[in-house]
């Protein structure tokens, strides 16, 4: 099986490296978009358009299904994407809303991009009481790969409601990355680890594609898949 995963950056290979871990014998196909990033800031009408590309990228790569590894796109053009094309096409989000409202938890905390906050997904579709927390500093931090300021902004983003919430929701793929700056005192949602799938059929071959590369994303990308085997290109 032929597995197709795009997002903005780097933050969607924490999904890649999640469903290599549960299904190592897929092939997997990842493009990340940096030469727009970050996805976040984008209006829906942008972000429908680069999701388009990415997604015809994929098609191209004869791909049998796509997973939207980003939680903007995710939140913003889902049924649109689907209506558009033949494909199957997943969402990392549907799987955390499922998990969320069959689960204890009655306050929860997410944090995500300006514009997956402003689509209200998860308050939406979550039957608890949900906290919404637009967090626009930490995806350039994490591309730049300036984690030494991590923390600093965590708490300035979070400090007003760490004793309000039983869980916090990482809602961007990019977040798994900071999960150790976070307070260990509260549950954390990586979405990733809620998508499932149906099939584990391949070669177990990883190739990725960025649509501009240089030296942050060559040492983000191999620090995130460790010593996973992949082949790298530009396009």
């Amino acid at each position: 099986m032929r597995i197709g995963l795009f997002d903005s950056g780097i933050g969607g290979l924490t999904v890649l490296k999640t469903l290599k871990q549960k299904y190592p014998h897929n092939d997997y196909i990842y493009y990340g978009d940096t030469i727009n990033l970050p996805y976040g800031t984008k209006t829906k009408a942008e972000l429908l358009t680069l999701a388009s590309k990415n997604i015809e990228f994929l098609i191209d790569k004869q791909v049998d299904m796509i997973i939207i590894a980003c939680g903007t796109v995710s939140s913003n053009c889902l049924n649109k994407l689907k209506a558009t094309y033949n494909i199957p096409i997943y969402s990392i989000v549907e799987p955390t809303i499922e998990y969320l409202n069959q689960s204890n938890y009655h306050h929860i905390g997410v944090i995500a991009t300006p514009a997956t906050i402003n689509s209200h997904i998860f308050k939406h579709n979550i039957n608890k009481v949900v906290i919404e927390i637009a967090t626009p500093k930490l995806v350039p931090l994490i591309e730049n790969n300036e984690l030494n300021k991590i923390k600093e902004v965590l708490n300035e983003y979070l400090g007003d409601y760490s004793h309000k919430l039983d869980v916090l929701v990482l809602g961007c793929t990019h977040y798994p990355i900071i999960k150790d700056y976070l307070s260990d005192s509260i549950d954390i949602i990586d979405m990733s680890k809620l998508v499932k799938l149906d099939y584990n059929i391949g070669n177990g071959l990883i190739e990725i594609y960025f649509s501009k590369i240089n030296d942050k994303i060559i040492e983000n990308t191999s620090r995130i898949l460790n010593d996973r085997k992949y082949i790298m290109k530009e396009s």
